[in-house]
């Protein structure tokens, strides 16, 4: 099973971008955040993120006996805790960073991740940057915004919510404000002709499923996917950074 993948990232509207995304093949890993804070410090939260996501996927990689810093949990893969793992890893890194340097203090990042093990996709997500599934022309998101709306709505009302709720971006979890956290975890199997997305929200805040549809559906590799998705973000008026990274399996 082969993989190909393409990313875009733009500063949008910003005067800096604080997402960050990292792209690993050999280790099938692939990740993108989405930082906060005052002053850089979304900026550094969403790269401590990504480099710390990365370190221990490669050190579990690379080191089978490795001492796991979490209690496993039973009902996931190997692959999928190594995944949330790193996750919570990354967030006890950012929390300790902002806990030691006042100007860093409260800093967090969303995330998305996707590590890829034969023919299968462990997905981990906390925030509200997402991870969809294009399959035979129809659209789906595999993960759950983690905002205060889904937490009272439920996911498919709150997608149904007025876009002007003044509550609906309210964040309910995020990587490195808090001393842990639980990420959203699942696992799928992958088929040929699967195409996934890891955007932030500067990309699907501004785009419907009609719209990523269209861009998907179109074009010829993931390059020109992940190019299309961000640069009609910022043709319908993105207010924030716009990244996308695009899977394609075949």
């Amino acid at each position: 099973m082969d993989l190909s993948v393409g990313t875009r990232t733009d500063i949008g509207p910003r005067k800096m971008n604080q997402d960050h995304f990292g792209t690993w093949p050999d280790l099938g890993l692939y990740v993108v955040a989405d930082g906060m804070g005052g002053h850089n410090a979304g900026e550094v939260a969403s790269h401590l993120a990504v480099e710390t996501i990365h370190g221990f996927i490669a050190e579990s990689a690379r080191t089978p006996d490795i001492t796991w810093p979490f209690a496993l949990e039973v009902a996931l893969s190997i692959d999928l805790n190594r995944l949330t793992t790193a996750v919570r890893l990354a967030n006890r890194r950012i929390y300790d960073e902002g806990s030691k340097h006042a100007e860093l203090s409260g800093m967090g990042t969303t995330v998305v991740a996707a590590l890829v093990a034969g023919d299968r996709m462990m997905l981990a997500s906390v925030g509200d940057s997402r991870i969809y599934r294009y399959r035979n022309g129809s659209l789906e998101q595999l993960t759950q915004d983690d905002t205060w709306l889904n937490s009272v709505l439920g996911a498919k009302q709150a997608e149904d919510a007025d876009a002007s709720h003044p509550l609906r971006h309210v964040l309910t979890s995020v990587v490195g404000t808090r001393d842990d956290v639980k990420p959203g975890a699942r696992e799928e199997r992958l088929l040929p002709g699967d195409t996934f997305v890891l955007c932030t929200d500067g990309v699907h805040g501004r785009l419907d499923n009609a719209a990523f549809v269209s861009v998907l559906a179109g074009g010829s590799n993931p390059e020109q996917h992940a190019t299309g998705l961000v640069d009609e973000a910022l043709t319908r008026g993105t207010s924030d950074n716009a990244t996308a990274l695009v899977i394609t399996i075949s």
